[in-house]
């Protein structure tokens, strides 16, 4: 009752998130003088430039749509000289908020003080937004260089089933429920070892040392958003060199690699940069305790480049192929509940060329055309059956798309925000299980044989409207909506968005946003059996209110309350207690194949306190505390705890700087432990297999999940260059915290997994 009554008594004052739909950042903050005293009518012009606005009664301004860079200021104020600013950072997606200090008429300089400076969402990103600097994704202890580990110590955001997977489940979402956008071009799936219909991997493919700027959006997000139903994860990353050519090796979880930047032409007008990383443990084992051992690539170049003052045409590509071949040892004690080979190997490449038109001071237009592809093929056998085939699979998926996003300022509707994108799908699947699945949820085993050879062509479309106007001088008000037609299920949906923001005071704000989300299941599962045809798409309503508190530029309190409402949810037809909602991001997919219908519904609900210390000079760090339940419904109708239900989640990250050359970082975590389904013991030890209880589905909890990492740097001087070294240890206290329960079939007995223990890191990274 009381996430109910602070959602819905303040429905009517909260903002909504929005997109970097424009590839450009703006510039405002307040023009004083000394006292804190308010200018009226100051003339601020962005130098080089004809962009000039005038600040309001309360000293504020804003200079909207402006590329990213760095520009020089010009001020003036009637009755006084104009003054400078020098090298004031613009930032894609985001808003750099100044306070112009306009020095006292008898002072020598000629030369404004900034007394703030702090990087903000847009006027019309509302609630449940993270900007995340590049140094903490980077540095953070637990992180291991990957901005979806990072993302797990934000709010209401915990890992799947697995840490040795990068899994995000967001408010008590699906790991399948989560968008990815880099630069402007969408990204299916952004991690290594990912397989079809999943959203998550091992690591990154994305370069930690080529991050500019990271927002996580994780619920209620506006209208321009390609629909998702839990999370939007927007990167930009930062271009190159346009000086000279420069250099980078780096070493770490990821892989070792090496980075190279420089210019385009002669006249600074453009510049690229480009990475390529490798797993290197097969250079020193065949086994890291699993049977073997695994390789993976990847690939991220950026080149940009100006046609002219108001043209910039820039190209993505984020790429990466992976490798592993297991076989299991029945002689080792840590491999004997192991009785598959597999064999994997797959390659993913998103590629995307953006063309951005600055129309002045009245808005921007971006035009995107993208292109994904991905290949896995992946083999399973049975080491009790003579290496029997029971799993092959050859799949491929295509995706191209054409989308344009224009921004412009009216004199009626202040913001509008439009735009559009189609998509064409090619699709092959070569996919066979010719003896069924030892499903644990079937009752007997070799459930589901089938045999997949389909190739065909899917297309979807899509357009949208917002706008963000101020209503007085404390009220924001967003509103808008989109359309998306599905072909492939004959499906389209409208999706209604709206937002308001109320400023109490100059530093508190009272917030609300609603809105509904719908997302098609995974063409996969689609095409798996053809009663799947029928399945339309799932959806979500958001209600979210709150309280957002700037303590200082670089320091900020929220209090979110959430609920989140699902309904049309692919559940499984022969499995009355199975629902996807339920279903983390897996290796093995054939587990969750089978005939689904759309009839599960589901909610989730919490409340979440953040608090934010942005880097420094010396230090950052951010700790959150969350209480949140979900509950999800499958055929039988009855509503259960859901699979990553942990109503208790605690998150701290921290790091601080000593001096110039040593610095170090600190992760704690604590969450209630997960449900899950408990075995049946009897029917498994008659079968040899696992095979779940489903009568007491999601009925047992684990015990409760707590661990600690840390990390130290020391940066040390070569060649005139400053060479980085750190070491760390990821679960320090050596915690092995559950996993899941499952069966050894080499001696007919239970197992309890574990998650990783105590692992050791250590890595380096030398610029020249």
């Amino acid at each position: 009752m009381i996430i109910r009554s602070l959602i819905l008594s303040s429905l009517l004052f909260l903002p909504l998130n929005a997109q970097d739909t424009t590839g450009t950042g703006s510039l405002g903050g307040q023009v004083l003088l000394p006292g804190d005293v308010a200018v009226a009518g100051a003339k601020v012009c962005v130098a080089g430039t004809t962009r000039c606005v005038e600040s309001g009664a309360t000293g504020e301004f804003l200079v909207p749509e402006l590329r990213p860079g760095t520009v020089d200021l010009e001020i003036t104020v009637a009755g006084r000289p104009a003054m400078t600013q020098a090298g004031v950072e613009i930032r894609a997606g985001i808003t750099n908020r100044l306070q112009l200090v306009i020095p006292s008429l008898d002072a020598l300089k000629q030369e404004v003080t900034v007394t703030e400076s702090v990087s903000m969402v847009p006027d019309e990103v509302k609630s449940s937004s993270f900007l995340i600097q590049p140094v903490e994704v980077y540095k953070s202890a637990g992180a291991l260089q990957d901005v979806s580990r990072y993302l797990q110590t934000l709010p209401g955001v915990v890992f799947g089933a697995d840490d040795f997977r990068n899994d995000i489940v967001v408010r008590g979402g699906s790991p399948l429920e989560n968008l990815y956008v880099v630069d402007n071009v969408e990204i299916p799936n952004i991690n290594s070892f990912a397989s079809f219909a999943s959203a998550g991997g091992v690591v990154s493919m994305l370069d930690a040392a080529l991050l500019q700027d990271v927002s996580f959006l994780s619920g209620g997000y506006p209208a321009p958003y390609v629909n998702r139903l839990s999370s939007v994860l927007q990167v930009t990353q930062r271009e190159g060199d346009r000086t000279r050519f420069r250099g980078r090796l780096t070493a770490g979880f990821a892989g070792a690699g090496g980075i190279v930047e420089g210019p385009i032409g002669r006249a600074q007008k453009g510049s690229f940069v480009a990475s390529v990383r490798r797993s290197f443990l097969d250079l020193f084992t065949d086994d890291i305790g699993f049977g073997g051992v695994p390789v993976n690539y990847s690939y991220n170049v950026k080149a940009l480049y100006d046609l002219t003052p108001n043209d910039r045409i820039w190209v993505v590509n984020v790429s990466g192929n992976d490798r592993v071949r297991i076989r299991p040892d029945g002689e080792d004690e840590d491999q004997r509940d192991n009785i598959y080979n597999i064999t994997y190997d797959g390659w993913r490449s998103a590629t995307g060329f953006n063309w951005q038109r600055l129309f002045g001071a009245r808005g921007v237009g971006l035009l995107g055309v993208t292109h994904s592809e991905a290949n896995l093929k992946a083999r399973l056998e049975n080491q009790l059956q003579n290496n029997l085939n029971i799993y092959n699979e050859n799949n491929r998926e295509g995706e191209s798309t054409v989308k344009y996003d224009l921004t412009l300022y009216t004199p009626m509707l202040d913001k509008i925000q439009a735009g559009g994108n189609f998509k064409v799908f090619r699709i092959r699947y070569l996919t066979e299980q010719p003896f069924g699945f030892d499903n644990p949820l079937a009752p007997r085993p070799g459930a589901n044989p089938f045999f997949l050879d389909s190739k065909y062509l899917a297309y979807q479309s899509s357009g949208y409207f917002q706008s963000t106007r101020d209503l007085g001088s404390r009220l924001s008000l967003t509103w808008g909506g989109r359309v998306d037609n599905y072909s492939y299920i004959g499906a389209t949906r409208f999706s209604p968005r709206a937002g308001l923001t109320y400023r109490l005071t100059n530093r508190l704000a009272w917030r609300a946003s609603y809105g509904q989300y719908y997302q098609q299941p995974f063409f996969f599962f689609l095409s798996a059996f053809p009663v799947n045809r029928g399945l339309i798409p799932a959806r979500s309503d958001h209600y979210i209110s709150g309280f957002s508190y700037t303590v200082s530029p670089t320091f900020r309190i929220t209090l979110e309350g959430y609920r989140k409402y699902y309904r049309d949810y692919a559940v499984s037809i022969e499995y009355p207690t199975f629902t996807l909602a339920n279903t983390g991001d897996t290796f093995a997919v054939n587990n969750i194949l089978f005939p689904l219908t759309s009839a599960g519904r589901g909610r989730s609900e919490g409340v979440e306190l953040f608090l934010e210390k942005k880097f420094t000079n010396k230090w950052f760090g951010q700790a959150n505390l969350s209480y949140a339940r979900s509950y999800h419904a499958a055929l039988d109708g009855v509503m259960r705890r859901g699979s990553f239900d942990s109503p208790i989640l605690f998150n701290a990250v921290g790091g601080y700087r000593f001096n110039a050359k040593w610095e170090i970082s600190m992760r704690a975590i604590y969450l209630t432990g997960r449900p899950y389904t408990p075995l049946n013991e009897t029917a498994s030890y008659e079968q040899n297999r696992a095979v779940l209880d489903t009568a007491r589905a999601s009925g047992v909890r684990a015990g409760d999940y707590s661990r600690f990492d840390f990390r130290l740097d020391r940066t040390f001087t070569v060649r005139d260059n400053p060479l980085l070294v750190f070491i760390g240890l990821q679960n320090a206290f050596d915690r092995r915290n559950f996993q899941a329960v499952s069966w050894n079939r080499r001696d007919n007995g239970p197992v309890v997994q574990r998650q990783l223990g105590l692992f050791p890191l250590i890595g380096m990274d030398w610029r020249f």
